[in-house]
């Protein structure tokens, strides 16, 4: 694709965003599977649930530009991906591997948040108001999808695996 607008570059990483979520679909109910805490695990779902509905939202944005919905390999996330699948076959005290997940969790989360934020001041600069209101949504469901990770790990995970002794 060639980028000769800042039009094209936002169709361009709405695809990227698109193929990232695709993939992110794919990943959580492995993570959940992988998680010892039932906390974490209703976590991992219900970020599953959100993830569908981001995806409809880019479906939506697609849809009021005319544009096929596809998207273009996220080599960032596939990366991101492949790290947290090495992660879950470590061999890992059950606490250690929650708090492991979670990293790779929040991981997954801020390079959304970093492309949902650049997405929406594109939208924002395009005069795309209807795109840039989805892209808000979604934008801060990630960001409170982070803080719950982060409230998980600091009230439960982290201090259950920092009580972990080493002998698994």
């Amino acid at each position: 694709m060639k980028l000769e607008s800042l039009k094209d570059l936002y169709v361009s990483e709405l695809q990227d965003v698109y193929d990232a979520e695709t993939q992110i679909t794919k990943m959580l109910p492995k993570m959940a599977t992988a998680a010892t805490s039932p906390e974490l695990q209703a976590a991992f779902h219900e970020h599953l649930q959100q993830t569908e509905q981001q995806i409809s939202r880019l479906e939506q944005i697609f849809a009021g530009h005319g544009l096929p919905v596809r998207g273009k390999t996220c080599k960032a996330m596939k990366g991101i991906i492949e790290e947290g699948q090495e992660t879950m076959k470590m061999d890992a005290a059950p606490s250690v591997m929650d708090a492991a997940l979670i990293a790779s969790a929040q991981r997954v989360e801020h390079y959304e948040i970093a492309a949902y934020g650049t997405l929406r001041t594109f939208a924002n600069q395009l005069g795309l108001q209807k795109d840039m209101q989805l892209l808000q949504t979604t934008l801060d469901e990630e960001g409170t999808t982070d803080k719950k990770l982060t409230m998980l790990a600091e009230r439960m995970v982290n201090p259950d695996a920092a009580s972990e002794v080493g002998s698994h």
